[in-house]
Order: structure tokens, then C-alpha cells, then sequence
């Protein structure tokens, strides 16, 4: 039966009683996390958010009544418990923080009983997602989901803390807003007043950040839900948080200093890990060419190499055929793998076709320096040794390469220098390596649309010495974005936006809107940059992301307190599900059921 306070009082949690305390009557109350009966003793693990205490009943302290109510303690039931703090009298618990004090019960109380739980309440938990998920609020007293989210709570206030001194203002922008199709898909939300009108959510806060410049606030910044109907992936949810900024009189090396800064302070004082300042930079050329991606994860080598050059008039089909047609041949080295087995070698040139390649053609150069190919009998042994030096081979190697259009042999080596350094163990998650990724192409042909889409979104500075490539070349464009880039992970990006009025108005022909689209879409920030616009950048955060790689988690559900599963809904609460047709008919929505 459960029992009141009356009157009880908390004094301490679990672990902020220590040494210090012995002697001292406290009170504290949390869950029982484990209970072990030794007949004339009682030991129970008591849990709350901070941690565990051992709290011991003996009759000569409880009484009699007080021993028969600790009897029936079971995990999870809810207590109170008051006594004496004393040194451990069994063996210490190096494990706890208070592995070597107990609280000796002279009270109990019993506030809540519990049934059995689906599934212990215990750190890295082996059981399935989906339960763990239908019973979160269980799943969340486990003590490394609390950590996180503890965590997640300290990153906030240190992001606040440093941003408010660096005279940035929080304010809060609009939920309800205007759906502007550019992009990922918007969730909507209908409108019982304007029957037939939607409002969107938003996908970000950018218009009303840019319109917040527009109004002089100088330096903005917001922690805010944010809303995107697309699919979802370990690193995606449909609400999800930004830590959005805005600041007005800058430059791009103005909003990196700022941020370089604020990731140092977050890092060191919320997980106690240093970031060299100034963080690199490289530009997204680089990038693509040293490492096939634009958020290269730096913790590892195995750079890809053009080899354009060496197998140029080769005897093979695949890489003459990749030349003629506009393409480069490049490979990645496989250090000390030569031996891999043929399975394993399958299983990559799968991979490669994955991500758009018709094949990967591969070469082991054996201990004794001969070779193994899928192409050797294409090629004279100077040429396969021409190869081999270029590619820095040494007996024992594996050298992997592809052969077609730019964009195809970036993914394809970007994604396998990823899955090798997974397979062969060399991503160390305690190793946090930064990177600026800049000048970003301003545009990027669609073959979909047939036509030029913003990479970032239409309000992208363009570099200005590349401002007369608008009419001749737009495709050449570099923009003045940048992203920054955490172990292969992009934590967030930015850019100088366009403030005047015939670059916005060039960038919207490009994009293959007419005025009067663009005003349709975006009139209310145009006709606001009539009335005096000040220069201005910004940048935004993945917040669940930066938790995620911090907390050292594969997924953002572990650093979120209420996730939704793969295909957007809660296995909790059961959302999204059917609302009553008075509701619809209120909103003037009918459904029409599927043929």
C-alpha cells in the first residue's frame, strides 16, 4: 500500500552524500534497483538520477514493523528512506561513487509499488529497440540514457551561457509559418479558420532570422525544433533541434572565430576534451578529391589518388572508357590488406555498385611483389608497376580503384574508405577531429527538375570574384558557405547570405524563378531588404547530432527523450493515429479512402 510524505522531506540524492557526511541523519528517496535479503539484514540498491547508495535494514535500527515493510520491497517500487550515514561494513564498491559509505534505515517509507518491468532497468541494455521504445519512460531511468540526456541539458546552458556573452539575443521564432516547397518535404498543418489553408512547419528558422537582421538585433541565436517529412536514417528524426544563429556586420571568418570558440568551451567544459583552435580549414574541392566527400572524416588516411594521368593509354577498357568520357580513374590503398579473402573483396565491389559504380577493379601486391588483379592481363608490367608506385603500394596491399564520371568515383571511395576503416577498426570515438569545409559549389544540376538548384538555399552569397561566372558559368559559382565537419559527421553549416537586391534577383533567374515566383514564395523577406539590409551570416547546428558524437551513441534516439521510430511514429504514445471525424469535419477535411 502506498504511502504519503507527510511532512518527509528530501535532504540529499542518492550520490551527494559521501565521506563528508558520516554521522549525519539524512533523508533520500529514489527506486529500487536492487534488493539482496541476508535474513537478519536487508541490503538495498536505492537509484535516482544521480546515481546508487546502498541503504541497509536491520531491526535493531528499523524495528520490527520497519524490517517487515523492507521484506516486501521489490525493484522499482518507489521509497523514502532516513538514517545514518556509516563507512561501508562489507567490502567497498570501487565501481560507485558511494561504494564505500550506506545509509544504516531507522524509516521507511514506501510511496509507489511497481509491477515487474518488461525488461531490466540496467546500463547498455540488450534489449530490442522496439521494446525499449514502447516502454521509454522506463527505458529512461536507465543510468546511461540519463546521462545523456543530463548531458544534453549542460550543452544547452553552456551554448546559451557563451552565446549571451558574446551579445547574441534568444528569441524565439514562429512554429505555425508558410509552407515553401524548396526542399525536403514540409509537415503541414490545416487551418479550421482559412478552410483549406495550411500552415507549414518549420524546416528551419532562416527567413525570420534573416528578417531579425533586417530589423537591426545584430546577433540572434535560438535552440529550435525544427520539422522535416523525409525518410529517416541513424542520424535523422522528423522534429529535430538546431541551434540556429544569425549575425549582422560579418564576414565568414567572423561567424568561424565566434563558433570556434563556442565548440572549444562546450567540448572542454561538457566532456572535458580540448579542441585545438584554429580548427583547419579545406576548401570542398579538396575535400572531395582527397577524401570523396564533403564531410571527410580526417581520423584515418587512406586518401583517394588520381590516377588519371598513369593509366592514360592503358590497355584497359574500363578506366580508357572512364577518360573518354569526361571521367577520372582514382584508387584508394587498403595498407596491409592484400590478403583479404575474394568474399570480402565481393562484398566491396557490391558496395561499389551501390552507390552508382558499375564495378571496382582492385590490385594486391603480394608479399613476394607480385600482383593479383581483377585487370592485370589488361595491362604491360610497367604500367601495373607505374600504378602501383603512384598509388604508394608496398607487398601487402590492397589498392582499390573506380573509373567513371567525377561525382560516381567520389561516392563510390568516399563510402568504401568508410566501410574499410569501420571493418579494420579505425575509427576511435574518443578522438574528436574538426574540420571547416568551405567554398561549397553555389549551385548543383538536377537532372530531375533539368535545371540548377541551390546547394544550400537561394540566399547564398555567391564569392565575389566569382560573381561574373553567373551569366557564363554558373555551374563554376563557389559560395561563400561553410560547414563544420566532427569524425565524418557534418555538426552544422552556414553562409554569408545575399543582402543586395540584383545578386538575389540574378540567383532566382538562375534557379529558374520569376519574380513573381520568388515574391509568391519568399515576397515578405524581399520587400523587407527594401527598407535597408545589413550584411549578414549565419549558422546552424545539428543539436541531437553534436550529443550523438559526444555521448558516443550511433544513433540521435539515445540523446532524445521521446524519438520516433523509422517510419516517423511513436511506439509509445502510438502517433500519429486517427483523430474523430468531428475534428476533420471542423478543419473541412475529408479522407478519401485508398482504392
Amino acid at each position: 500500500m502506498a504511502e504519503a510524505m507527510k511532512g518527509l522531506h528530501r535532504t540529499h540524492r542518492c550520490t551527494e552524500v559521501s565521506n563528508q557526511n558520516i554521522g549525519e541523519t539524512v533523508t533520500v528517496m529514489g527506486w529500487v534497483q536492487k534488493r539482496r535479503n541476508l535474513g537478519s539484514m536487508i541490503f538495498v540498491d536505492l537509484r535516482d538520477r544521480s546515481g546508487l547508495l546502498q541503504v541497509v535494514f536491520e531491526t535493531k535500527d528499523i524495528g520490527e514493523e520497519g524490517f517487515a515493510k523492507a521484506e516486501k520491497l521489490r525493484n522499482e517500487f518507489v521509497i523514502a528512506a532516513v538514517g545514518r550515514i556509516e563507512k561501508r561494513a562489507g567490502a567497498v564498491n570501487e565501481n560507485l561513487a558511494t561504494g564505500d559509505i550506506e545509509l544504516r534505515a531507522t524509516e521507511l517509507r514506501i510511496l509507489s509499488e511497481s509491477e515487474t518491468p518488461p525488461f531490466p532497468i540496467e546500463e547498455d541494455s540488450q534489449t530490442k529497440d522496439e521494446l525499449r521504445l514502447k516502454y521509454r519512460y522506463l527505458d529512461l531511468r536507465r543510468p546511461d540514457l540519463q546521462r545523456n540526456l543530463i548531458l544534453r541539458s549542460k550543452v544547452a546552458t553552456l551554448v546559451r551561457n557563451f552565446l549571451a556573452e558574446e551579445g547574441f539575443l534568444e528569441i524565439e521564432t514562429p512554429i505555425l509559418g508558410k509552407s515553401t516547397p524548396e526542399g525536403a518535404r514540409d509537415y503541414l498543418v490545416p487551418s479550421r479558420i482559412h478552410p483549406g489553408k495550411f500552415y507549414g512547419l518549420p524546416q528551419s528558422p532562416q527567413l525570420f532570422k534573416q528578417l531579425l537582421m533586417c530589423s537591426g538585433y545584430d546577433r540572434y541565436f535560438q535552440i529550435a525544433k525544427c520539422f522535416r517529412d523525409e525518410d529517416l536514417r541513424a542520424d535523422r528524426q522528423p522534429e529535430f533541434t538546431q541551434i540556429d544563429m544569425e549575425l549582422s556586420f560579418v564576414d565568414v571568418d567572423d561567424v568561424i572565430d565566434v563558433n570556434e570558440r563556442l565548440l572549444a568551451r562546450v567540448f572542454q567544459e561538457a566532456i572535458g576534451v580540448e579542441v585545438p583552435l584554429p580548427i583547419p580549414r579545406m576548401t570542398w574541392q579538396e575535400a572531395m578529391d582527397r577524401f570523396g566527400s564533403d564531410k571527410p572524416d580526417t581520423r584515418f588516411g587512406m586518401e583517394l589518388v588520381d590516377v588519371s594521368e598513369v593509366v592514360k593509354g592503358c590497355g584497359f577498357g574500363v578506366f580508357i572508357g572512364a577518360l573518354d568520357n569526361g571521367g577520372s580513374v582514382r584508387g584508394i590503398n587498403a595498407e596491409g590488406q592484400g590478403a583479404m579473402p575474394r568474399k570480402k573483396i565481393d562484398a566491396l565491389v557490391n558496395l561499389a555498385k551501390d552507390y552508382g559504380a558499375k564495378g571496382l577493379a582492385y590490385l594486391a601486391v603480394n608479399e613476394d611483389g607480385t600482383y593479383k588483379s581483377s585487370f592485370a592481363k589488361f595491362m604491360t608490367e610497367e604500367e601495373l608497376s607505374a600504378l602501383v608506385q603512384a598509388m604508394q603500394g608496398k607487398p601487402g596491399d590492397l589498392l582499390l580503384f573506380a573509373a567513371d564520371q567525377n561525382k560516381v568515383v567520389y561516392d563510390v571511395l568516399g563510402s568504401l574508405r568508410l566501410e574499410l576503416a569501420k571493418n579494420l577498426g579505425l575509427l576511435n570515438k574518443n578522438q574528436f577531429n574538426f574540420l571547416w569545409v568551405t567554398e561549397f559549389p553555389l549551385l548543383e544540376w538536377s537532372e530531375e527538375q533539368n535545371r540548377f538548384v541551390a546547394m544550400h538555399h537561394p540566399f547564398t552569397m555567391p564569392m565575389e570574384e566569382d560573381l561574373e561566372l553567373l551569366d557564363t558559368d554558373p555551374g563554376k559559382v563557389r559560395a561563400k558557405a561553410y560547414d563544420i565537419v566532427l569524425n565524418g559527421t557534418e555538426l552544422g553549416g552556414g553562409s554569408v547570405r545575399i543582402f543586395q537586391n540584383h545578386v538575389q534577383e540574378k540567383m532566382f533567374e538562375i534557379l529558374g524563378f520569376t519574380m513573381e515566383d520568388a515574391y509568391e514564395r519568399f515576397g515578405f523577406l524581399l520587400n523587407a531588404f527594401k527598407y535597408g539590409v545589413p550584411p549578414h551570416a549565419g549558422l546552424a547546428y545539428g543539436f541531437d547530432r553534436m550529443l550523438m558524437l559526444m555521448a558516443g551513441e550511433d544513433s540521435i534516439r539515445e540523446v532524445i527523450a521521446f524519438p520516433k521510430v523509422k517510419d516517423a511514429s511513436c511506439l509509445m504514445t502510438e502517433a500519429p493515429n486517427v483523430v474523430d471525424l468531428k475534428q476533420l469535419d471542423e478543419l473541412s477535411i475529408a479522407i478519401q479512402a485508398e482504392e
